[in-house]
């Protein structure tokens, strides 16, 4: 192809205008709640990660439409010390400005946890007291997570299969790639 058809042309530029000017149309208030119930539709699962001071993250999957309630309900099975009162924030690309989650009754998709979202867990005490210090998930939960860590190291070592004799299959293999790699320049490249 002609060197031409690579550049971005007057003509190029007034399709993608016009093709702009078509995709814009204004929307009927029953349309765009169409739109917005089959963008809801799509969405099957909210995953939400809490993560603790102690950079802990608990990962728990909900519904869109379930509330964050339901994720208040799991964090106070899982805490160490429920009776202390925490609260949830957001924090977004710009911070320090960190949104406080209040409205507990929203549901997941309404609030913007959907598809995911990183929310971030502390107790509501004043930062000199020192009560914050110690595990802030239970031992149960902890133990847990080791288990599973102690299971994929685990794994690899139990699936190596053990062989006496070696594997002298496995150069051949890399000389055949090898040969096949030929280091060609693109018609496309001008040095």
């Amino acid at each position: 192809e002609p060197e031409e058809f690579y550049e971005f042309t007057a003509e190029d530029y007034y399709k993608i205008l016009a093709t702009k000017k078509v995709d814009k149309f204004l929307k009927t208030r029953k349309l765009r709640e169409a739109d917005a119930a089959a963008r809801r539709s799509r969405i099957t699962k909210a995953v939400i990660r809490v993560r603790f001071p102690d950079n802990h993250t608990l990962e728990a999957t909900f519904q869109p439409s379930d509330t964050i309630q339901n994720l208040i309900d799991l964090l106070n099975k899982v805490i160490a010390q429920p009776e202390k009162p925490f609260y949830l924030s957001l924090k977004y690309y710009t911070t320090p400005p960190k949104k406080l989650i209040i409205d507990v009754s929203q549901d997941f998709y309404a609030a913007g946890f959907c598809p995911g979202a990183i929310v971030y867990f502390s107790y509501d005490v004043s930062k000199g007291d020192g009560s914050d210090d110690g595990a802030y998930l239970l031992e149960e939960v902890m133990s847990l997570k080791s288990a599973n860590d102690q299971g994929q190291t685990s794994k690899p070592l139990q699936s190596a299969p053990v062989s006496a004799e070696p594997i002298v299959q496995a150069p051949a293999v890399e000389e055949r790639k090898l040969a096949k790699k030929k280091i060609v320049k693109p018609k496309w490249l001008k040095i």
